[in-house]
């Protein structure tokens, strides 16, 4: 059994993406095996089982989860219109490690255009992620 996390940790990176799941928790376990995600801090769950706030560490920066709460404005709505980039220097480490963990393949590691190699899944709460190891 892991140690409970504190309840705040300070945040990293320029631009924090905040994503409301069904399963804030599972999430996070989920981007601990799929992403080598650390767990930075979380609140505890309601009795309801949902948490409003997890702040895991992925590859450099902060990622923050929470469950839905449709009684204060902010219902569930399926992940649509985004993609969370992961600027990686193994794309195939990365990758291998992702579907492993259980992500659904969209797009297997490829040369593209641009020169770069590129990849994308989608995590099981329908969040689709893309992997970039830039040329080099």
């Amino acid at each position: 059994m892991r140690p409970e996390p504190p309840a705040t940790a300070p945040a990293k990176g320029g631009l924090v993406a905040y994503l409301s799941l069904d399963g804030a928790l599972k999430a996070a376990d989920f981007y601990v095996r799929a992403l080598g995600a650390e767990i930075a801090a979380a609140m505890p769950s309601d009795d309801r089982g949902r948490t409003m706030h997890v702040h895991l560490y992925v590859n450099g920066t902060s990622l923050m989860l929470a469950d839905a709460f449709p009684e204060y404005g902010h219902a569930l709505e399926p992940p649509r219109a985004f993609t969370l980039t992961l600027i990686v220097e193994d794309i195939d480490a990365w990758w291998r490690r992702a579907i492993e963990a259980g992500a659904t393949p969209v797009k297997e590691p490829g040369e593209m255009f641009w020169g770069d190699r590129y990849a994308q899944f989608r995590d099981p709460f329908g969040v689709l992620w893309a992997l970039n190891q830039p040329k080099g």
